[in-house]
């Protein structure tokens, strides 16, 4: 009987000839199949006694998975978008090996078979005028620190930037003056600019003024010089927030998010009468079907569609009452 291959030379190629070589994928994708893998592999080292370098294909058969996934949403607390994310790189690998062992089809074909998990969709989240003041004034700007949160949550609240593509931004892609816009690769490496309003201007020229430590090139360095990392703004907004809850009490009820912070972007631009197909060009959305989820969420828009409605008649309700009891017990449920 032949052995079943190595995993660990499997993804070696994987990550190196197929992603990097072949496709050419960009750094964030790289960097979330490697953490759906290093999970996958921590979570077989404690359930097989297998180190990762030690696993073979045949012990990541599609049971396997589904216990891994399984496990993911009850230790970890992850969503259904999260699992249908892992399970999307897992699936991306499992493609590459059928082309690298067609001997093991049978065990490929059952793990591309297990089915993505299906979720609600919510309404987006967004933050209302008042909730994104009392945010922007919450850091303490007679500090370097202070000026750099209050002049990032300045940009990110403004331009509606993902947060990967705000903490990849160096001194560059800002550009003032006529035109002042921001420069950013957003996903599929896409560049776009998006403008700056004069408020952000004024904010990001003093900004630009103050010394970068140990000469950073990153528009908004830590205090080692080096880029800011996912985790690091989600720290920083999540303490930013606690103080803004002392002066607007309606935060209390909400969990802000960077990704909250773009929605509430794009609901400013609503609101402003910005045509959806602009705000898709301006958040670089893929498809303006992305953008109507904001119309979605906007009730006074909704609102104000009702009031331009006819009210109808007053007409008398004529309940219908049916005469066989079977029909009277049906309706009746």
């Amino acid at each position: 009987m032949n052995q079943s291959p190595n995993v660990a030379a499997l993804i070696e190629r994987y990550f190196t000839v197929r992603l990097m070589q072949q496709r050419n994928v960009s750094s964030n994708t790289i960097a979330s199949y490697r953490d759906a893998f290093r999970l996958l592999f921590r979570f077989a080292q404690v359930r097989l006694r297998k180190s990762p370098s030690g696993l073979e294909l045949a012990d990541i058969d599609a049971p396997f998975i589904s216990a891994f996934l399984a496990d993911i949403e009850s230790t970890r607390g992850a969503s259904v978008r999260t699992h249908n994310l892992r399970l999307t790189a897992i699936r991306s690998f499992f493609r590459f090996v059928s082309f690298e062992e067609p001997a093991c089809s049978a065990l490929i074909q059952q793990v591309l078979a297990i089915p993505s998990k299906r979720h609600e969709k919510r309404q987006v989240h967004f933050l209302t005028r008042p909730e994104i003041e009392a945010i922007l004034v919450a850091p303490d700007r007679t500090t370097w620190l202070g000026r750099r949160d209050h002049t990032l949550l300045l940009l990110m609240v403004q331009t509606g930037l993902r947060l990967s593509e705000l903490i990849n931004l160096d001194r560059d892609a800002i550009q003032l003056g006529s035109g002042a816009h921001v420069r950013c690769f957003g996903k599929g490496r896409k560049e776009r600019c998006v403008p700056l309003t004069s408020y952000a201007q004024t904010a990001l020229k003093v900004w630009l003024k103050e010394p970068a430590p140990h000469s950073a090139s990153a528009l908004f360095p830590s205090i080692r010089g080096s880029c800011l990392s996912a985790d690091s703004v989600q720290t920083l907004l999540a303490k930013h927030v606690r103080v803004a809850r002392e002066k607007c009490p309606s935060l209390t009820s909400k969990r802000v998010s960077p990704h909250v912070l773009r929605h509430s972007a794009a609901m400013e631009l609503l609101q402003a009468g910005v045509d959806c197909s602009v705000i898709a060009l301006w958040l670089g959305h893929e498809s303006i079907e992305t953008t109507q989820a904001y119309l979605h969420a906007h009730l006074a828009l909704k609102e104000a569609a009702l009031a331009k409605l006819k009210p109808y008649e007053q007409t008398k309700i004529i309940r219908f009452r049916p005469d066989d009891r079977l029909l009277t017990f049906l309706d009746s449920l």
